[in-house]
């Protein structure tokens, strides 16, 4: 087995054995958190991420994270890079267990957004309210909301990593991750360009 694969499913069994007594709703607290703990060695204590690879999870619906675990364990969501990692771990997590995960992660705070090229946010903004009605782009804004903050499936946006927003949107509707049909009907009238602009305009909220 491969160095870094065989370091990410310890990890896995670290979460499996946190959460291997967890109560059946949504697990004991202390479990759940400990479990998170081993998240955090991808995406950040309390789901700061600082790294672009890995998401943040900090404020993210817990119904967005809930349904991106439950794809992975599915094997349904196979992005190269977190595939050999998050099969492996969502393999090993029960309903409860992803449900108290995901509840964990919604009700840490998110760190501020980061700034980035000025002109590339004013486009990204536009782009985000009020869409691109010439190319049936509908404003990113009437599902993921007027501040980025998600609603119940639909993610939180503000403050992700740019570089992982425009990466996402390249792949929606492919085999990495087939699932995401609405995304995949927005994004392909999109130019790589103007993906850019949307990914930097939401890590700036």
């Amino acid at each position: 087995m491969k160095p870094f694969c065989a370091l990410m499913w310890t990890a896995a069994l670290a979460v499996a054995s946190c959460l291997a007594t967890a109560e059946e709703s949504t697990g004991d607290t202390d479990q759940v958190r400990r479990a998170a703990h081993v998240c955090a060695a991808c995406h950040g204590e309390g789901g700061n991420s600082t790294v672009a690879m890995f998401p943040k999870l900090a404020g993210q619906q817990a119904a967005y994270t809930i349904a991106q675990l439950s794809a992975f364990r599915s094997e349904k969501r196979a992005e190269q890079d977190a595939q050999a990692y998050m099969w492996g771990i969502s393999a090993l997590l029960d309903d409860a267990a992803i449900q108290g995960l995901a509840e964990y992660f919604a009700s840490q705070a998110p760190t501020p957004g980061k700034t980035g090229d000025a002109k590339l946010i004013r486009k990204g903004k536009h782009i985000y309210q009020e869409g691109i009605p010439s190319k049936g782009v509908q404003a990113c804004s009437s599902c993921h909301g007027d501040d980025a903050e998600g609603a119940s499936v639909f993610p939180r946006l503000a403050g992700q990593h740019a570089a992982y927003v425009f990466k996402q949107q390249k792949i929606f509707g492919t085999r990495l991750r087939p699932h995401g049909i609405v995304m995949a009907g927005v994004t392909k009238n999109m130019t790589q360009g103007e993906m850019r602009a949307v990914a930097e305009y939401v890590q700036s909220k």
